[in-house]
């Protein structure tokens, strides 16, 4: 009888732990609001912070909230970050890694806790832990511009200034070797890092131009490398013949196209990435099926085609 007891106990939580959770579900639901995190590499970069917007005009609009954080470069300080937002509460995370492999056990931790992750801009290592990857096309971003420095030189030395943990930065800088792999006229004298960093690239191209008599191309992961570069090529005075290319199309970088200063910038749409990852996540929520990557494009522009961007304001 003792034993009968003790099963008929345990059925009972067992049931009361099931209505619980449906009665939670269901609250959610009737509510309507959902709660969103989202954590970024760095704030440090106004790409990121236009990509954010993207996302909150779409959320706030469907009068729901979205709480954004800084993990400055630091993936521990990220993982603690997912962690919080796992112990808030939310209802789906929007991550772009500062370690594409060191954030994975922040992706097991919401995996566990059966959160969504949308994976904005860099895509993580483990992809198969992350429900959707909405990003820039960033290996042709290296390929248009291999080919813009193909068709203005014969021949060139060229500085890449790249960002070794982040994939978004990997297959820009990839894709550029794989496009003049083969044609020897066409020489890498220098590879450093710069994490994306306009305060790192500064020092990095200085110490590159203390190294090289010759030095015909820059291309830096992204903008604000490019940028940094700039600066330490105008310093030395040796910036007159050397092409520079960023990735982004930031506001910045577009003026410094249309003054002449910086060769290229393969565009990107942070606003737009934003809002194609706030859609993918609804549809998540909703119970619909999203493709897994969804790629937006990337454009090269240069002084013939800056002003149709217009250089106020990112895409």
């Amino acid at each position: 009888m003792k034993k009968k007891s003790v099963v008929l106990l345990m059925v009972l939580v067992l049931c009361t732990v099931a209505v619980f959770a449906q009665g939670a579900s269901e609250k959610k639901a009737d509510d309507g609001h959902f709660l969103f995190g989202a954590t970024y590499m760095t704030m440090n970069n106004p790409f990121f912070v236009y990509l954010n917007d993207g996302i909150k005009g779409i959320v706030e609009a469907k009068g729901d909230k979205l709480v954004a954080y800084d993990p400055a470069l630091d993936q521990a300080k990220q993982i603690a970050q997912i962690e919080d937002m796992i112990a808030q509460g939310v209802d789906a995370i929007f991550l772009n890694p500062v370690d594409w492999q060191g954030v994975r056990p922040a992706l097991d931790a919401a995996k566990a806790a059966g959160i969504p992750i949308i994976n904005v801009d860099a895509p993580v290592f483990d992809e198969d832990l992350v429900d959707c990857i909405v990003a820039s096309n960033n290996y042709n971003a290296g390929v248009l511009v291999a080919q813009d420095v193909m068709k203005r030189l014969d021949a060139a030395k060229i500085v890449l200034l790249e960002h070794p943990t982040a994939k978004s930065a990997i297959d820009r800088t990839q894709s550029f070797v794989d496009t003049v792999e083969g044609k020897s006229q066409y020489e890498i004298i220098a590879r450093q890092s710069s994490n994306g960093q306009i305060e790192q690239a500064m020092p990095v191209m200085e110490n590159i131009i203390q190294a090289q008599d010759t030095i015909d191309v820059v291309m830096g992961l992204n903008d604000p490398t490019a940028i940094g570069a700039l600066a330490a090529l105008e310093a030395a005075k040796r910036s007159d013949k050397v092409l520079i290319y960023g990735v982004d199309g930031s506001p910045d970088a577009k003026k410094m196209v249309s003054e002449g200063r910086m060769t290229a910038t393969a565009a990107q749409s942070p606003i737009g990435i934003g809002r194609e990852a706030a859609n993918a996540a609804y549809s998540l929520l909703a119970g619909q099926k999203v493709e897994h990557l969804i790629l937006v494009p990337i454009t090269l522009i240069d002084k013939s085609n800056v002003s149709d961007f217009g250089l106020d304001g990112w895409q």
